[in-house]
């Protein structure tokens, strides 16, 4: 491949802001520096301590097939064990060689990094073994997507607990709302943690700042690698989750009581207080945020330390279905 030709490629991969849109850009760069027959990216998902594997973007010679597992539920993915290549590839975390994959061809399994883990698996099929040039160009061309993926990170994750910021939130909020799993509905909380001023005044904001990445890590290990963590400023963060309703309020207790049962250095029990609502696909963020404020403040109300949704609420006769949020001390 020509030099110039090379670099209108990598230019154009890197222009792209939006994940999805980087994901094709990564395959179709890896389809035409390796002459490849077919090109497949995986997204690497973890469900409940469990790696699964999810179909993202596929391309061919002969023309795109196998569209995307993107409305698949989760426990229908296929687990990353059953196949022995992308468990070694996530395990060596480098490039693997397979003598023969589908058709005869010869597959290669690259790693995709963030800046910390394994995030996603590219399977380049050739005709032939890729020449040592050609997968150490590969190799170089996917360093300079992480770099940029890091780049990328930096504009859209808080600094404090590296989960995703507000700003990320109010872009991502059309596709956030679009197309939720197959047989579920999508599910937006918002969290706050009870009492959190009275930790910064007794305490510090040292250890104001200690309770806060613990809390993200706490989110972090009871929720899904698919669900979208953010942090929204102060002692607010925000899930948005696929899940049956059953399922939406049995995750939100998960974290309520992992939070609840941890214990804290220097502070002690530390509780967080829940709000959820289903989103609809008309909404705008301030419409969702709204009803589950409310659900929120509903909780903030009636004792802290719980999870509330605002349709089981509205059900009640606790919360009209257009509730206007009311002034509420939160600490």
């Amino acid at each position: 491949m020509i030099a110039p030709k090379l670099i209108d490629l990598v230019a154009d991969t890197t222009m792209h802001r939006d994940r999805e849109a980087l994901e094709t850009a990564v395959a179709r760069l890896l389809f035409e520096v390796c002459a490849a027959q077919r090109v497949a990216l995986y997204r690497v998902l973890d469900d409940a301590g469990r790696r699964r594997v999810q179909r993202s973007v596929v391309l061919r010679a002969a023309g795109a097939e196998e569209g995307s597992e993107a409305g698949v539920p989760l426990e229908r993915l296929p687990l990353l064990q059953s196949q022995p290549v992308w468990t070694e590839c996530v395990l060596l975390q480098d490039v693997v060689h397979l003598a023969h994959g589908d058709d005869g061809a010869v597959r290669t399994v690259f790693p995709l990094h963030d800046a910390s883990s394994v995030v996603g698996l590219l399977e380049v099929d050739t005709a032939h073994v890729l020449q040592p040039r050609q997968a150490a160009l590969a190799a170089g061309m996917l360093r300079i997507v992480r770099n940029h993926i890091a780049l990328l990170d930096d504009g859209q994750r808080d600094t404090l607990t590296g989960l995703l910021n507000r700003k990320t939130f109010e872009a991502s909020f059309g596709k956030l709302v679009a197309s939720p799993a197959q047989g579920q509905e999508r599910w937006l909380a918002v969290v706050d943690i009870d009492h959190f001023k009275a930790i910064n005044d007794r305490q510090g904001h040292l250890f104001g700042d200690e309770v806060l990445l613990l809390v993200s890590r706490l989110m972090r290990a009871t929720c899904r690698r698919a669900d979208r963590l953010f942090r929204f400023g102060g002692e607010e963060f925000v899930i948005v989750l696929d899940a049956s309703v059953e399922g939406a309020h049995a995750a939100f207790e998960r974290l309520r009581e992992a939070v609840a049962g941890h214990r804290f250095p220097q502070v002690g029990q530390v509780t967080v207080s829940l709000g959820y609502t289903q989103v609809r696909p008309a909404d705008s963020p301030a419409d969702a945020i709204e009803r589950a404020d409310a659900a929120l403040y509903y909780a903030k109300r009636n004792g802290r330390n719980q999870s509330r949704s605002h349709e089981r609420l509205c059900a009640d006769g606790h919360l009209a279905p257009k509730a206007l949020n009311q002034d509420v001390e939160l600490f």
